[in-house]
């Protein structure tokens, strides 16, 4: 009976989003507020309905209903709780009911908050969403039920992909949908000002926080998704240039120049059309994302489905809202006058940079992602593009944003002086060389990436720590003046901090590594980066779901012990898929890591170590990046609820 509901509830919500997408479309053409009222309602209908939907499907995965298809395809009676919950949403139909969900959460986020916004712009921005969210409802209805019933329903299911039972897994998807999701906001906000002819400060302002929120969502999921890479596939690598992590990078780096482009506009009134065009290429990127993991066009580790049927209907989803959205930026681009003129040397000059690297980067990884497609179907050649193009390729852009963010992070608005905005920043430069000059001297006859990566990763934290301090001013008190500082200053600095963390950690951790492979026999011992590693035992454990081989490994150093590690090799039965469950004993400037392999036939064990410097530095520089842009979300100028209340005639043409 509740799925029952649940499957009424997606077509209901199907319904009211066509709704939504034309009545207060035509009520702001026309003026008419009744008209455009109707979109607030419709929006909070639409969410509980869908959540109403979500949660009955959760229920059936909870409660082991396999009279549901999905349900017997992805659980079985046996496995754990959390996995049971997190199985609603690790496979194709409940990913994307998932989605939708967080579409229509969006879109309710707008009506309930959006109090200030004009009531044409937010009638239109909701139909703009309400559009989206119709277009993915009808893809889950016609394509992709979740709610399909066995005719027979078995004793018990299939399982769920032992990879995905992890926690992990449990929450990367959604952050990362948060993230790709919420970056239909930006869209609509972009379309909806298009329709209008208007973007002015005011448009800047509100549509910040949604970029804001759309980026720290996906800086968490990327960062947990390769977190679980890391020590759950047992190969020791943090980010293979996979098409599916490409999927969620590119809209990474766009939604990174959107943030930063809006804020050009906020508070000069310039880079208008620009930052339109970066709202609607940062939700097509997130429909490409889409797009790569379920239409089997690109071979992923992380696909979610391989059905070309649904590729097509989800290209056709992401060339119509591009198209729209292209069209109106053509017709009303030239409309959108920029008012602030700034010199070659300011600000915004910096920002045009960071958005021109940031933006070819991005470029960068599509054509590499791209690139093995284009090749098969326009000449018939199989080619892959794989982490050696990409890290040549992309690695030259991020060092060029390394070394101007500091500076043009202090660049005073309009005209700046350069020898006046570096003087404060000699410190951090010097401290910056000697860090790289220390890794050059400490490593012998390696190449330039640790003590080049070093070096920007210092550049950047000592340049965010000046900026911070120039903003107290001077003579005393400075450092309460610090403390009271406005939550998006200290938010920018953080997450630029992060940045140069993160830097660091990945130059580290590829140029210092140290690999160890050998066969061991019980009671073994052996070194690795200087560590010693002794096999101690390896015995057969049952676990909820899965038989597991589990090794005993004592870690020492200098004679003194370390700690014991437990590296696993499941078998899951039902799946009958084996996985690897890598051993790690973290420190702050290493992480020691072990995989248990098979037994061997002359008698003992496959053993692979690995010696990782630096290894959580990257991930902790991207829990600094989100945190950062949670400062400044909370910084009361940037909540929606807060915006700029004035109202600027700006770029306005009329919508009629």
């Amino acid at each position: 009976m509740i799925t029952e509901l649940g499957h009424f509830a997606l077509i209901l919500a199907f319904l009211i989003a066509c709704f939504q997408a034309t009545v207060p479309l035509i009520g702001a053409h026309r003026r008419w507020p009744g008209w455009m009222a109707v979109a607030e309602p419709a929006a909070t209908l639409q969410f509980l309905l869908t959540a109403g939907a979500f949660f009955a499907l959760m229920w059936a995965f909870i409660t082991s209903d396999f009279s549901l298809q999905l349900v017997v395809s992805n659980s079985h009676s046996a496995k754990p709780m959390l996995y049971k919950i997190t199985g609603t949403w690790g496979n194709h139909e409940g990913s994307m009911l998932l989605w939708v969900l967080i579409v229509t959460l969006f879109g309710a986020f707008a009506a309930w908050f959006g109090s200030n916004l004009p009531p044409t712009l937010k009638a239109r921005v909701l139909a703009v969403q309400g559009s989206i969210a119709a277009a993915f409802f009808a893809f889950i209805i016609f394509t992709s039920n979740p709610f399909l019933r066995m005719a027979v329903p078995p004793f018990d299911g299939q399982d769920l992909n032992p990879l995905l039972q992890d926690p992990g897994l449990a929450f990367h998807p959604p952050f990362l949908y948060l993230g790709y999701v919420g970056l239909s906001m930006t869209f609509s906000f972009a379309v909806a000002a298009l329709i209008e002819g208007r973007v002015d400060a005011a448009w800047g302002r509100w549509v910040r926080p949604y970029t804001l929120a759309a980026w720290i969502f996906l800086t968490i999921g990327i960062a947990l998704g390769s977190w679980w890479a890391y020590y759950e596939l047992g190969w020791g690598g943090f980010w293979f240039w996979d098409p599916v992590e490409n999927a969620s990078f590119m809209p990474w780096l766009i939604a990174a120049a959107l943030l930063h482009s809006a804020i050009v506009v906020e508070k000069r009134e310039s880079l208008k059309s620009w930052t339109i065009l970066l709202a609607i290429i940062a939700f097509g990127f997130s429909m490409i994302g889409a797009f790569i993991t379920r239409s089997g066009v690109l071979t992923s580790v992380h696909a979610f489905a391989t059905d070309p049927e649904r590729g097509v209907f989800l290209l056709m989803i992401t060339a119509t809202f591009m198209l729209v959205g292209l069209t109106l930026f053509a017709a009303r681009a030239q409309a959108m006058q920029a008012k602030g003129v700034f010199s070659l040397v300011s600000r915004e000059s910096g920002l045009v940079a960071n958005n021109v690297i940031l933006g070819v980067s991005a470029f960068v990884v599509f054509v590499g992602t791209i690139w093995p497609l284009i090749a098969e179907i326009f000449f018939d050649r199989k080619l892959s593009v794989g982490a050696p193009f990409f890290n040549m390729a992309f690695t030259p852009f991020m060092v060029a944003l390394g070394l101007i963010l500091p500076v043009g992070a202090m660049l005073p608005w309009k005209r700046a002086n350069l020898k006046r905005t570096i003087k404060p920043l000699r410190g951090a430069f010097i401290l910056a060389i000697a860090v790289g000059g220390l890794a050059w001297a400490m490593q012998t006859g390696q190449s330039l990436l640790g003590p080049v990566g070093l070096f920007l990763g210092a550049w950047l934290v000592s340049g965010a720590a000046v900026d911070l301090w120039s903003r107290t001013g001077r003579g005393e008190n400075r450092l309460r003046r610090l403390v009271s500082l406005p939550r998006a200053d200290w938010g920018k600095s953080v997450a630029h901090a992060g940045l140069g963390v993160t830097m660091a950690g990945v130059a580290g951790m590829m140029a210092w590594e140290a690999e160890d492979i050998r066969v061991a026999q019980i009671g073994e011992s052996f070194d690795v980066a200087g560590f010693t590693l002794t096999l101690d035992d390896v015995r057969n454990v049952q676990g909820p779901n899965y038989r597991s081989t589990m090794a005993e490994v004592t870690l020492a150093r200098d004679g003194r012990e370390i700690g014991t590690l437990f590296p696993e090799k499941r078998v899951y039965p039902v799946a009958a898929m084996p996985t690897t469950e890598a051993a790690l004993d973290i420190g702050f400037l290493r992480d020691v890591y072990v995989v248990i392999g098979d037994p061997q036939v002359g008698g003992g064990w496959a053993v692979r170590t690995y010696y990782k410097p630096l290894a959580n530095w990257i991930w902790g520089g991207a829990i600094l990046m989100a945190l950062g842009g949670s400062l400044s979300l909370s910084d009361r100028r940037y909540r929606v609820a807060a915006g700029n209340r004035r109202r600027t005639p700006a770029a306005e043409v009329p919508a009629e």
